[in-house]
């Protein structure tokens, strides 16, 4: 097997087992675990100002892992992955492996240098720009 390939399949192996390693229980920021249910106070639906990106946090399982779905402009489900918080931060994972993080300051989630703010949850449904 070529060193190229090799490489590649090892630092595919690592991230996978470091994402599982580090997918232990989510907590909330008072350092409680998280709960298993809709009233987690991060779960609903996140906006940019424009309206153009709104993430879904949809209610982590009992292990503290969410789903999220993510829009943007008239694209409904542009991105969809698995998500878990720990204390203010979130990791977020998405279906084909891609990852991203953010933080929850004052009930604003800033990530990927975007400022969202909470909104109703039936957004993504809706779809397209305001």
């Amino acid at each position: 097997m070529p060193d190229s390939i090799r490489h590649h399949a090892l630092g595919a192996t690592l991230a996978t087992a470091l994402l599982a390693c580090s997918a232990g229980d989510a907590v909330e920021p008072t350092g409680a675990p998280a709960r298993p249910d809709a009233d987690h106070p991060y779960v609903g639906m996140w906006v940019t100002a424009d309206g153009h990106v709104r993430h879904e946090l949809l209610p982590p399982d009992r292990n503290g892992v969410g789903r999220y779905d993510e829009a943007r402009g008239s694209r409904a489900s542009a991105y969809q992955g698995r998500y878990t918080v720990t204390g203010r931060h979130i990791d977020y994972v998405d279906d084909t492996g891609f990852t991203a993080d953010g933080t929850f300051i004052d009930d604003v989630l800033h990530h990927g240098g975007m400022v969202l703010r909470r909104e109703t949850p039936s957004r993504n449904a809706a779809g397209g720009d305001r």
